[in-house]
């Protein structure tokens, strides 16, 4: 390689914005995006609002759902992922059926309670036992799948990191929310759970963001075993190319060796015997 061919460091700035906004888009992917926010807290919060006014369980729910199928269909209409989309939806149309069956409007915000809370159990979890869960969900979507556990101990620290960050947060948040489903009142539930949708998820976001901004790059291993499978090819295509070129050869020599051996002199291709 000369030295016009080597990166400047232009270059490599450059590939390093590429890698960090690649990160910055899979993180918010990974997690929904901006819609993934906006289809977690407007149906609790037409939910809320409504019953806040008229006190109507089921109008209330029955609206909050239609809201969340809307927005699913929305993102189909722009051929978004719907992973986010279904999850609203399954989880509105279980706390609008609990809370609808049950006549407590409070039973509405329950699925999504118990859901915050296993999840943050899975990624306190997940954590103490060395598979940190952000690791796993963003591996993939950054190339790396689970090098880093082996290879990069600089991601895995900040993948450990993330990983507690939010299960941390998700703990306090479901700290906050279960006393008011079990002493508070509906309205009281419903508007502290629509205040804590947004903020902690931003700051589990920025910290991570934080945490992986200061690690080491990600391993590309699907650039490495595509780089591993084109060697094998060309080590493969070598052989064959020797082989093909190498039979004609050995011919030859033999060739060669048995008519040497026919213009040997008999007394020296066979000597007399002491």
């Amino acid at each position: 390689m000369t030295e016009d061919d080597k990166p400047t460091s232009a270059e490599k700035d450059s590939a390093a914005d590429r890698s960090r906004a690649a990160a910055d888009t899979a993180l918010l992917e990974a997690f929904g995006g901006v819609w993934g926010m906006v289809d977690t807290t407007v149906p609790g919060l037409v939910f809320v609002l409504l019953y806040t006014i008229n006190r109507d369980i089921h109008l209330a729910a029955l609206v909050a759902l239609g809201i969340t199928v809307l927005l699913a269909l929305a993102r189909l209409i722009r051929k978004e992922t719907l992973k986010h989309a279904f999850s609203g939806v399954f989880g509105v149309a279980f706390g609008a059926v609990f809370a609808m069956m049950s006549g407590d409007a409070k039973n509405f915000y329950l699925p999504g309670m118990l859901y915050t809370l296993g999840l943050a159990i899975a990624y306190v979890l997940s954590a103490v036992f060395r598979y940190p869960l952000i690791g796993v969900l963003l591996g993939p979507m950054l190339k790396e799948n689970l090098s880093w556990r082996t290879r990069n101990p600089g991601r895995f620290r900040a993948y450990t990191k993330a990983t507690w960050a939010w299960g941390l947060i998700l703990l306090a948040k479901s700290a906050i929310l279960f006393p008011l489903y079990w002493w508070g009142d509906a309205t009281q539930l419903g508007w502290v759970k629509v205040a804590l949708g947004i903020p902690p998820f931003l700051l589990c976001v920025y910290l991570t963001w934080i945490f992986l901004a200061k690690a080491p790059p990600p391993i590309d291993v699907i650039a490495e075993m595509e780089a591993e499978e084109k060697a094998e090819r060309e080590r493969e295509r070598a052989k064959a190319e020797a082989e093909r070129v190498g039979e004609p050869l050995l011919a030859e020599w033999a060739d060669r060796i048995v008519d040497e051996a026919q213009q040997e002199p008999a007394d020296r291709r066979y000597p007399p015997r002491p």
